[in-house]
């Protein structure tokens, strides 16, 4: 069994004396593990960062197999954002959310896409915080969770969305909401429409992203909580 193409370094962890198991995103084969020989050496330690994009090369005898990876370096995306923590912070979160929300090698061409997109943003656009939460609201759907920020639950109307359902996931009108609005999650405007986020509203995305989030992704009390990435993300910008 044998495939070929690019991918994204979710994770890394040493096997052996000088092996490495490697999770990739790729297009086609989705979340991807195999075993990098020679990966845990001192060569390869720039090139097996998570965020690092790669040439892959899978092999095994059998499908179903761990398999072993050749890798070449294409991109050092952690390099680049060294000197800007936050950016850096957001690499690791959106990593760390993959590696934990995605099916092991069920393809997300458009959550891949949308990735590397992303990724890419980190490195250019100053506002690159509101498309990181446009993110997760992808990573929801793409896993089920998916919002639905349309059109009010209650009335139907598209104007003056305010809430959100901590339950269900819809959208509710100030006017609809009543003595509930309490209840109910703030749905920033930066989500909705274009234009320059307000430190609040971020940190109100944060906290309606993550609480849909640890819902998918622990919905186990006892199970574990949002990766530690994502939580100091949060903090750093929410």
């Amino acid at each position: 069994m044998e495939w070929q193409g690019e991918g994204l370094l979710l994770s890394m962890r040493p096997h052996g004396e000088s092996s490495a198991i490697i999770e990739v995103l790729t297009a086609g084969q989705g979340r991807h593990a195999g075993v990098v020989r020679g990966g845990a050496g001192r060569r390869m330690a720039a090139h097996l960062m998570p965020g690092n994009m790669l040439s892959l090369t899978w092999r095994a005898r059998l499908d179903d197999q761990l398999g072993a990876f050749t890798v070449e370096p294409l991109r050092a995306r952690a390099a680049m954002l060294m000197q800007d923590p936050r950016a850096l912070a957001a690499l690791s979160a959106t990593c760390a959310l993959i590696a934990r929300a995605l099916p092991e090698r069920e393809p997300h061409p458009g959550l891949y896409a949308a990735t590397l997109a992303l990724l890419d943003a980190l490195e250019t656009v100053p506002d690159w915080p509101v498309l990181y939460l446009h993110w997760e609201l992808r990573l929801l759907a793409d896993i089920g969770f998916g919002l639905d920020l349309a059109q009010c639950a209650v009335s139907g109307a598209n104007d003056g969305l305010a809430y959100v359902s901590p339950r269900t996931g819809r959208a509710v009108t100030a006017s609809a909401a009543g003595d509930w609005a309490d209840r109910l999650l703030p749905l920033p405007a930066c989500l909705l429409r274009p234009g320059p986020p307000t430190p609040l509203e971020l940190a109100q995305g944060f906290r309606l992203t993550g609480h849909f989030l640890t819902r998918a992704l622990a919905p186990d009390p006892d199970a574990r909580p949002l990766p530690e990435a994502r939580t100091r993300l949060a903090g750093l910008i929410g």
